[in-house]
């Protein structure tokens, strides 16, 4: 268990900040922008959370964001061995599997898509959608930082089509997506 007294520490007053392995790095470096942008994307499935109603989808964003946590320190880990241990948390496959478990069982009460979604049926389906976007763009950035499980960055797709889902199951308490209709403006 993590346990903090001291919430400032002092050591990252100049730019830099430790890694799991201790070793020190910019908070500019790309491994530190993925992180950011994990914790972001936790931050946005928290305020999600406030608005969505259907308990299933509760209880999967709560798992998720305890996921969140483990996929933070395993991009903060850095090294080519990714096996799990007691002091090393990485994501496993069995994540993912639950993740793409819990995809097909909401895609089932869904009707196939027709169109792309314009986010925005309901206050719980857009904070979705956010959280989706938000976890996109930290997928992106742990691409882009390289070196990192390939288990984290499967879990980073999914977790963007868990999030896209679930938001459209959402939507259904305010009446189901609103579809994009290419070019429906043109003669505006």
């Amino acid at each position: 268990m993590v346990r903090l007294n001291k919430i400032y520490t002092r050591t990252g007053d100049a730019g830099q900040t430790g890694l799991v392995d201790g070793s020190r790095v910019s908070k500019a470096d790309a491994r530190m922008q993925a992180i950011g942008d994990v914790d972001e994307a936790n931050t946005f499935i928290g305020v999600a959370l406030l608005r969505v109603e259907d308990a299933d989808i509760r209880d999967s964003l709560a798992r998720i964001q305890n996921e969140m946590f483990d996929l933070g320190a395993d991009i903060a880990t850095p090294g080519e061995d990714f096996t799990p241990g007691e002091m090393t948390l990485r994501i496993v496959q069995s994540q993912i599997d639950r993740l793409e478990r819990e995809i097909d069982a909401m895609n089932e009460k869904l009707e196939p898509l027709r169109s792309f979604i314009l986010p925005g049926a309901g206050a719980g389906s857009a904070e979705l959608h956010l959280a989706r976007a938000v976890a996109r763009r930290a997928e992106r950035t742990a691409v882009a930082a390289g070196g990192l499980n390939p288990l984290a960055l499967t879990y980073l797709n999914r977790l963007s089509d868990h999030l896209f889902v679930a938001a459209r199951l959402a939507a259904l308490d305010s009446g189901g997506d609103i579809l994009w209709q290419p070019g429906a403006t043109r003669g505006d």
